[in-house]
Parts: C-alpha cells; structure tokens; sequence
C-alpha cells in the first residue's frame, strides 16, 4: 500500500471520525455549535409548546369574558391567580378599578382613573410579554453567530491541512481530502445550528407580536368598557 492510500485509510470519512480526527480547536467549535444547536431546539420547543398554549388561554379567557356575566365575578375567580398574560391584564386594570372605587369616585379620581387602569394593564402586558420572549435572544444571537464561529474553525482546519501537506511534501488528493473534510465539517455543523434558529425565531417574532397586538386590543376593549361604566356613573 502506497503513502497516500495509508493516509486515506487512517482517516475514516464519517461523522464520528472527521471529529475524532480534527484538531482540538476545531473538536472545540464543533461540540460548542453541537450544544448551541441542542439548547436551541430545547427553546424551539417550549416556544412552540408555550405559543400554542397562551392562545388557548386567551381563547379560553376571552369566551369567559365576553360571555355576558359579571366582571366582578370574574375577577373574584382568577384575579388572585391569573394563569396567563390576558387574565392577568384583566386582573391588572380590575384591581386598579376595584381600588378607586372603594375609595369612592368623586371627580378628580374619575379624571384620572381612566389613564391609571390603561396605564396599569400597559405595564402588565409589558412583563407578561418579557416572560413570552425569553431566551428570544438566544435564537437571534445563534443564527447571527454560528456560521461564523463554524467558519472559524473551517479556516483553522485548513490551515493545519496546509500545514500537514507542506510537511510531507505530497499534494495527493488522498491526503488533501480528509483535512478538507474535517474543516468543512464545521461549517456544516454552524450551518445546522443557525438555520433552524434563525427559521423559528422570525416565526416566533410574528407570533408574539401577533399575540402582543392580541392583549392591546383587549386592553382597549376593557378600558372602553370601564370608561363607559364611569359615564354611566357620572350620569346617575
């Protein structure tokens, strides 16, 4: 067996053994874009889990709402422990409603109950929605950075290839090949990472901004609601 066919039976063209093979810096890059890739589907995952789940609430929470009975009632049944962002808007500007009125509504308080309630609910969907987009960055920063980081250790790969084969003086594609492939390997594995997290994180912006414009309409809704009840006062 010549050179070149011992070098290419020493290095085994698989996925275990382009790793093995690699030098560490690139064996580095290659197990940190494996468990940027695993965290990242672990977050793809509970998004997609938690999404369909906050819809459902509001679903839920809407029909309960809507359906004609007392807001009071309501309140009283989920306002100590609102199980999502839109129970927990309602529970917001309710509690802030119920306050002024066991203070009584005389006409400075009702001037400017309008604007806390609205103001209160802004800031309640403000968090609810922080919660929701947790670990967003995440996505963002994975598909922004991986392909790059697995450029990196693609380069380095090469590098020492060109080293191996300036030190053996033979230019056989037998001996080129296996370097080439364990410094391609990371490219592939940076592409891997950031794809799916650059694909779900434009998918779970529209969502939540979806869901977000969601809870402001209701916002609205419920201050309208509250305002007329204020006129209705105002007028008795």
């Amino acid at each position: 067996m010549n050179a070149a066919g011992a070098v290419a039976t020493a290095h085994q063209i698989t996925i275990w053994g382009l790793f093995w093979q690699a030098d560490l810096l690139v064996k580095l890059v290659m197990v940190l874009l494996l468990v940027a890739s695993v965290w990242c589907w672990a977050i793809i995952i509970e998004k997609l889990m938690r999404i369909r789940r906050l819809n459902a609430q509001a679903d839920a929470f809407e029909e309960s709402f809507w359906s004609g009975g007392s807001l009071d009632a309501l309140y009283d049944r989920i306002g100590k422990r609102p199980e999502d962002p839109m129970s927990a808007t309602f529970a917001a500007g309710m509690r802030e409603w119920r306050h002024a009125a066991d203070r009584g509504l005389g006409a400075p308080m009702k001037t400017s109950l309008q604007q806390r309630v609205e103001r209160v609910m802004s800031v309640t969907i403000g968090r609810e929605m922080a919660r929701a987009e947790r670990y967003m960055t995440l996505l963002a920063s994975v598909g922004s950075t991986a392909p790059f980081i697995g450029l990196f250790g693609t380069v380095w790969g090469i590098m020492n290839s060109f080293t191996s084969i300036a030190a053996s003086n033979n230019t056989s594609l037998a001996v080129v090949a296996p370097g080439i492939a364990e410094a391609l390997f990371a490219t592939a594995m940076g592409l891997l990472a950031a794809i799916p997290a650059v694909i779900a994180y434009n998918k779970f912006s529209t969502d939540l901004s979806r869901y977000a414009d969601r809870l402001e309409t209701f916002a609205g809704e419920f201050a309208a609601i509250l305002s007329r009840h204020l006129e209705e006062r105002g007028a008795a």
